[in-house]
């Protein structure tokens, strides 16, 4: 079969043949129609995420047919154990260390093999795994998002900011966003977001104070010295939820406004297969379609990886597999 592989940290991925793998007992062999990119494939490129292991086949996204031509998608999270508070110590995620969905065919836990939305292309259901899980566990399992209520996302333009703006806006949710790119910022607004703002320019938040007032509920994937903002702009009883630190950890940590407004900072990562059912359910019921920026073969997946670093793209870069 034909497969992305990583040789080495820092080095081009290889469009090469690959053995086509052999389900163990208790996994199934899927065979492709597409697969998607996420930051997390770029880091590992880089050699900037914990555990590198190669030679191996990235990928965490996909979605294709098993053998008796059933549709699906796959849930990426590996093992995340008994524990819906917190995954456990044998948590990893499809795509390095274990071969991923860069290829013609994966093998994967039984478990793990979902039915694919039927509203859904086989591009739009590739997109969805990782981001859509990542995304509702913030939203609503750690967040506590509820109808009526106002929910600011910050970087709107990835994966994950894009799914989360559209499952706010279909839970009922008045919705602000930050983008340093007024191109993204307009396209939240076309997905529903009532009030946008570029991080980039002075002033930013008083923006948002004074369009929107407070926030009940922060997501945040940067953290940085931005993160007091964050705080300040939340209500009393308000929470922020971290699933993401690009911008590194706050030099300072606000802690008056903590402890005076009584805020709650949580964390974040995946989410469990409950979550991931669930993410399903509300995709269906809402008939939610995520955001795709751009379709590249197989064969390209490889600069598709490196133009990561721009961080330019809407939504997510998808490769689709002959």
């Amino acid at each position: 079969m034909k497969a992305l592989v990583l040789a080495n940290p820092k080095e081009p991925l290889t469009h090469q043949d690959e053995p086509e793998p052999i389900p163990a007992k208790g996994e199934v062999l899927v065979s492709l129609k597409a697969a998607a990119l996420n930051r997390r494939d770029f880091w590992i490129t880089q050699g900037m995420y914990p555990g590198v292991k190669t030679p191996c086949i990235l990928g965490s996204d996909g979605a294709g047919t098993t053998s008796d031509g059933r549709e699906v998608i796959l849930n990426p999270g590996i093992d995340w154990g008994s524990d819906e508070a917190a995954q456990s110590t044998d948590f990893r995620i499809l795509g390095m260390p274990d071969n991923g969905t860069f290829a013609e065919h994966v093998a994967i836990q039984e478990a793990l093999v979902h039915d694919k939305p039927a509203h859904l292309s086989w591009t739009e259901a590739a997109a969805l795994p990782l981001a859509g899980v990542t995304a509702y566990r913030a939203m609503f399992v750690q967040g506590g998002l509820e109808s009526g209520q106002s929910v600011l996302i910050t970087g709107v333009g990835g994966g994950v900011g894009s799914l989360s703006l559209q499952f706010a806006v279909a839970a009922g949710a008045q919705v602000t966003v930050t983008s340093s790119s007024e191109t993204k910022l307009a396209k939240a607004k076309e997905l529903g977001a009532s009030f946008g703002v570029n991080y980039g320019e002075e002033g930013w938040a008083k923006a948002i104070q004074d369009h929107v007032g407070s926030i009940d509920l922060v997501i945040d994937s940067a953290g940085g010295g931005s993160y007091n903002h964050l705080l300040k702009l939340l209500k009393p009883g308000g929470r922020i939820v971290n699933f993401g630190a690009t911008a590194g950890p706050p030099a300072e940590l606000d802690m008056f406004s903590l402890f005076w407004k009584q805020l709650q900072i949580v964390g974040s990562t995946m989410g469990s297969p409950r979550d991931f059912s669930a993410m399903l359910d509300f995709v269906n019921q809402h008939q939610i379609t995520p955001g795709i920026d751009r379709v590249r073969p197989l064969s390209e997946g490889g600069e598709a990886v490196q133009s990561m670093a721009k961080m330019e793209q809407f939504g997510q870069q998808v490769l689709e597999i002959a």
